[in-house]
């Protein structure tokens, strides 16, 4: 009896002590909550090309066939050296604990001039957006994109034949993991080709107008394998004629596409990366297409003797991503657009393009790369059979950077 009494009394004694060591452990450790924090991050990268031909002057340190010249002659003579930071990139991300979950942002910025800054260094916004939860607010990739499918490349503006647009929109994700469904609205803007017309005083009057958001949407699924999505675009066009005369050439049309894309992890060192996109009227989501809407002839209406279309188009990229080892790489591939022109517009407007490339980096140490790039690009014209080829070599050296501010 006083065994089992004594032994009793240890088993309470032992029992007492864990939790009185649990209870100091729990008093002396309290659960840290959340807190903010921040990263600065970006690179610097340099880039030396040498072009065996002509591209316009704007657009010399990059290879989009667009921008090749639309006639013998139009840039100039061949052979021109470049070198630009232009892809130097600085961003800021920031991540605040709220009572709705972690409130993520991120604002960036490279030094490509576009638009009104085309061919200068210039500070050019890349994203600028807020999310929480399923939400998200502010200027980011598209929906009808797949960034995934942009390749390991030295080039800035990539393969001409990707969707590529990053776009103010407000995005709600009411699926998300390894199958997810993406919904936004986004901000809308088209370019017109008034073609053969363009001088006439009649079209010096119409503007355009964009009456309601672009719709897209996506749905991806993804594994080890890799992923595919197919992503949609559907939007109205319009333009208003102001000019009170005896035509009336308002119009609207309704610009829609599909992007069918996806990335396969055939082995653990290769990549590939593949994309067909077609539509019409949604030209300005891609990489490299200038015009959403064309003049067409339309003679049998006295007062609407023109109209506007929304053009097809058809977008194709085929790439593969290669690691040689943990410190080389190599990407390969073609991409391609193809506009289907109307009757109105000019011999010499953009009806194709072609882009391919195959590469070398080098990663010596973590964060630190060099590369060289050999670079093709073809431009074709609608009606004249003229077109133009663009060959280059682009050497590039890239340094990245990352600070972690705040948190645990």
């Amino acid at each position: 009896m006083k065994r089992r009494f004594g032994v009793a009394v240890m088993a309470a004694a032992a029992l007492a002590l864990l939790a009185g060591s649990a209870r100091a452990q729990t008093d002396a450790a309290p659960a840290e909550k959340p807190k903010p924090r921040m990263e600065i991050y970006g690179f610097v990268q340099l880039d030396m090309i040498q072009d065996f031909n002509a591209v316009n002057p704007d657009w010399t340190d990059t290879l989009r066939p667009s921008k090749l010249p639309s006639y013998k002659g139009e840039y100039g003579d061949d052979g021109h050296f470049y070198a630009d930071v232009k892809q130097t990139r600085f961003g800021v991300k920031g991540w605040v604990p709220t009572g709705w979950g972690e409130l993520k942002t991120c604002f960036d910025f490279d030094l490509f001039g576009v638009g009104v800054d085309a061919g200068q260094t210039t500070i050019r916004l890349r994203h600028a957006y807020a999310e929480l939860g399923p939400f998200l607010a502010g200027q980011t990739e598209s929906l009808f994109m797949d960034l995934d499918i942009f390749p390991n490349q030295l080039d800035y503006w990539g393969p001409n034949g990707m969707v590529f647009f990053r776009n103010v929109q407000l995005r709600w994700a009411p699926v998300q993991g390894d199958t997810r469904v993406w919904i936004a609205l986004e901000r809308p803007g088209a370019s017109g080709d008034a073609g053969v017309y363009s001088d006439r005083v009649e079209l010096q009057n119409i503007k355009a107008r964009f009456p309601l958001p672009d719709l897209t949407a996506q749905v991806r699924n993804t594994g080890k394998w890799g992923h595919v999505q197919l992503a949609g675009l559907v939007r109205e066009i319009a333009w208003d004629d102001t000019l009170p005369d005896q035509y009336d050439l308002s119009g609207s049309t309704v610009g829609w596409g599909l992007n069918l894309s996806s990335v396969i992890n055939a082995t653990k060192n290769d990549a590939i990366r593949l994309e067909a996109t077609y539509g019409a009227g949604c030209e300005n989501y891609m990489n490299d297409a200038p015009i959403d809407v064309a003049i067409e002839n339309n003679f049998g209406d006295p007062t609407k003797p023109i109209k506007g279309k929304a053009l097809p188009m058809l977008g194709l990229v085929a790439f593969l991503d290669h690691n040689w080892s943990s410190k080389f790489s190599t990407a390969i591939g073609y991409s391609r657009l193809d506009i289907d022109n109307t009757d109105a517009q000019a011999a010499n407007a953009f009806k194709s393009g072609q882009y391919a490339l195959v590469n070398l980096l080098w990663t010596p140490v973590k964060d630190v790369m060099a590369g060289v790039e050999g670079l093709w690009g073809n431009r074709k014209n609608n009606l004249d059979g003229f077109s133009a080829n663009d060959w280059r070599i682009q050497f590039s050296f890239k340094v990245n950077y990352s600070w972690m501010l705040g948190g645990k």
